[in-house]
């Protein structure tokens, strides 16, 4: 499958290496044995769900067992049975061949390009799935696996799951399905019956900082305090961390972080300016980190009053800000909206939560 060069990919974040480009993966250890000890065995699953936080490596897993399969299309090989990983060397023909997505066995699912509206869709389409079924069908290229990668399954919609699901129920031999998911639960229960879970938590500030060095300049030149920072508070993401590290974001965080602090009295001024900053479409990274704050707000929140023995309908108070929350940063989305509308709206709903 060829790369589409011109277009922005949905699955990269910024200017980082693509997971299919990232050899090196930190902090699972026992997912990667887990995968490794199935294929040595000849029990690897149809179908396989990697699920757990944003930014923790679950596409860079997926795209290391790709490149080890493709490698090593044989489990019975002395070579597999010997491997104390999936670690395919960088100079491995499958590995070029995956870094350049020159591969006729591999199937990338994610959001496409949008040319009319110059942005990715909002979703995983129907016709982005049967581009994919007729491509599977027509035969491995190298006639060994083939491979499709669903990065991420949250972006599939009713009918594009549906199809999915047609296509993991009757595939061809040699097929293997790695459904990358930030909230596994989400998806069809259809689908999630015919998967095997495997499921990574997040990563530990050290392996998080040694994730992002790993990805080269300029994020392995950020000054050490502000990896320590971005460290502490991406909550074992590294995608997290690599917002915080770039255009002041750890500033930035800390700011929204004090925002929040005063609820349920709302600094209105501190409010607009904020809503003034991530306006635009060049303030992406930044309202991407001000949504997962605030989703670690409400996050933290609700722990602490669970661990206070607060009364249900006080925790409930939080779990539906949150839902009215997504729900309004969809339509912001998908609709175009102004999103001055949306934070302030955020605030808003914060506040009525704290203040019942």
């Amino acid at each position: 499958m060829s790369r589409e060069e011109a277009n922005p990919e949905s699955d990269r974040y910024d200017d980082a290496p693509h997971p299919r480009e990232t050899l090196g993966l930190f902090g699972h250890a026992a997912a990667e044995h887990e995968l490794l000890d199935a294929y040595r065995r000849n029990k690897m699953a149809q179908a396989w769900i990697i699920g757990g936080p944003e930014g923790v490596g679950k596409a860079t897993l997926a795209w290391r067992l790709a490149r080890f399969l493709l490698a090593h299309p044989e489990p019975a090989a002395a070579a597999v049975q010997s491997a104390e990983s999936l670690a395919a060397p960088a100079d491995h023909p499958a590995a070029r061949r995956i870094a350049s997505m020159a591969l006729a066995d591999i199937f990338l699912l994610r959001r496409a390009w949008n040319e009319k509206t110059k942005k990715h869709f909002t979703e995983i389409r129907i016709e982005d799935v049967r581009k994919v079924i007729q491509a599977f069908h027509q035969g491995s290229g190298s006639g060994g696996w083939r491979i499709a990668i669903v990065d991420c399954a949250d972006d599939l919609n009713r009918a594009s799951a549906n199809a999915l699901l047609k296509l993991i129920e009757e595939p061809p031999q040699r097929s293997l399905f790695l459904l990358v998911a930030h909230q596994p639960g989400r998806m069809l229960p259809t689908i999630r019956s015919r998967c095997r879970r495997l499921m990574l938590g997040a990563l530990s500030p050290e392996d998080t900082i040694a994730a992002v060095k790993s990805l080269g300049a300029p994020w392995s030149e950020a000054p050490e305090s502000d990896l320590l920072v971005a460290a502490a508070r991406a909550e074992g993401s590294v995608r997290e961390a690599l917002r915080l590290l770039g255009d002041d974001g750890v500033a930035f965080d800390a700011a929204v972080r004090r925002l929040f602090e005063r609820l349920p009295q709302v600094d209105w001024l501190g409010a607009h300016m904020l809503a003034d900053k991530l306006t635009g479409r060049d303030n992406e990274a930044a309202y991407e980190t001000f949504m997962r704050a605030t989703q670690r707000y409400l996050d933290a929140r609700v722990r602490e009053l669970a661990q206070t023995g607060a009364a249900p309908v006080r925790l409930a108070r939080y779990a539906s800000a949150w839902d009215a929350i997504r729900d309004a940063a969809t339509e912001t989305e998908v609709f175009n909206f102004d999103k001055r509308a949306l934070v302030l709206g955020i605030f808003d709903r914060l506040a009525k939560a704290e203040a019942g």
